[in-house]
């Protein structure tokens, strides 16, 4: 068993490793997931830089990855699992969408709320193919970090009339 207690280490800051980058993503924003620009490119290689030494407590051997390694895999299956189960618990450590555009106008105070400015709205709004904020019908912060956007034309294109369909049923 005692060869086995650096192992356990390993695994025990592994754990709080990960739970800790979850809570500084959650207290941070989630806007770092999706919309990556140079700078948090390079923030995330150097933060998992950083913390690789804390996990791993300066085994460098294969061992002492693949512990840290199982240790993330198995945390990350329970906390899903949770997720899954209790849809609160999910809420905490994911957050709740917020809606940024209604009927072409922009709330300030949400854009606020979700830490992203106008620009960056108006560049999402341009990437689904929406020539101006008048358009949008509802445009929403999700909390994977993407910004959802429906328009006046997704309205008109996914109200189709639909032809009434004969029931064929076989008669013996």
């Amino acid at each position: 068993m005692e060869t086995f207690y650096p192992y356990l280490k390993i695994v025990g800051s592994s754990i709080v490793v990960y739970l800790f980058i979850i809570l500084a993503i959650r207290l941070f924003g989630k806007k770092e997931l999706s919309q990556l620009s140079v700078f948090d490119l390079v923030f995330i290689l150097l933060i998992s830089n950083a913390v690789q030494n804390a996990m791993v407590l300066g085994d460098n051997t294969l061992y002492g990855g693949l512990a840290a390694a199982l240790s993330l895999f198995f945390l990350n299956y329970i906390l899903k699992r949770l997720q899954l189960r209790f849809p609160k618990f999910g809420k905490l450590v994911q957050g709740d969408a917020i809606m940024l555009v209604y009927q072409g106008k922009i709330i300030p105070s949400h854009l606020r709320m979700a830490g992203i400015s106008e620009e960056e709205v108006m560049q999402a709004i341009r990437e689904h193919g929406v020539a101006s904020v008048g358009e949008v019908d509802l445009a929403v912060f999700e909390v994977d970090g993407n910004i959802s956007v429906l328009s006046h034309d997704f309205a008109k294109k996914s109200h189709r009339r639909r032809k009434a369909h004969k029931v064929l049923t076989q008669q013996n």
